[in-house]
């Protein structure tokens, strides 16, 4: 296992008597970006929540380098280094935006090095910086998806989970947040995307995990399965 590489096996997710995940598992490695798609209730939001402790679960391991994320409570997962950009986006919109970014850092300590992390935020996304005292809720959906990307990167982490960044964004923006997560994926964070875009999540990742009915049903090089012809006809619809 490398430092910063992320170990998932036999992960399931009960609601009730419901179990919306079942014994799900995959790995992302340093720096790697991987997808997971599926249609809607296919498992991948409830995945997501799970690595973050906001769900109940049960798993035979869930490890990001040396740390047993079964053993963290929720709200300390981001001190491990992960980072949670959630599905919604979640701004506070009474808030300005550097607020909101500010608010992402709540685990480190205000000195030059947060100075230097919410600087290249400003870069990564410069209309954020053009409208760091404007309050969020005034944001458009696809300015308010670079603000969650951007709190999310405040912590300093070194794995991202993304959950549908792409929602309800028109496609020039979805086009935007690709290239937003290839900068990120090229700066050396570990990615793991959750799609029901498979087109993007193809483009965007190297490996990906398809999961159906709450359970992983392939798993490949995202180039092999956006080739595999039951691939194309259920998710590109070709």
């Amino acid at each position: 296992m490398t430092a910063d590489e992320l170990v998932v096996s036999d992960l399931s997710v009960h609601y009730g008597g419901v179990r919306a995940v079942r014994s799900v598992s995959f790995t992302v490695g340093s720096g790697q970006c991987v997808g997971i798609i599926g249609a809607n209730g296919a498992g991948k939001t409830s995945t997501l929540k799970a690595l973050m402790g906001l769900v109940p679960r049960t798993a035979a391991e869930i490890r990001f380098g040396s740390h047993d994320l079964t053993k963290v409570r929720a709200r300390d997962v981001v001190r491990h280094g992960i980072g949670y950009v959630p599905e919604g986006r979640h701004v506070f919109g009474g808030l300005t935006v550097e607020k909101n970014l500010l608010l992402g850092a709540y685990v480190q300590k205000w000195n030059d090095r947060t100075r230097r992390t919410l600087r290249e935020v400003y870069e990564l996304f410069p209309v954020l910086g053009e409208m760091r005292h404007r309050l969020a809720g005034a944001l458009s959906g696809g300015q308010q998806q670079m603000l969650a990307v951007g709190r999310a990167l405040m912590s300093n982490p070194r794995l991202v989970l993304l959950d549908e960044p792409s929602m309800g964004l028109s496609p020039r923006l979805i086009e935007d947040i690709l290239a937003v997560l290839h900068r990120l994926s090229e700066a050396g964070h570990a990615l793991l995307l959750v799609e029901q875009n498979a087109k993007l999540t193809f483009e965007a990742t190297k490996t990906c995990v398809v999961m159906e009915n709450g359970e992983v049903a392939m798993t490949g090089t995202s180039a092999d399965l956006s080739r595999d012809p039951r691939v194309r006809q259920i998710y590109l619809g070709l």
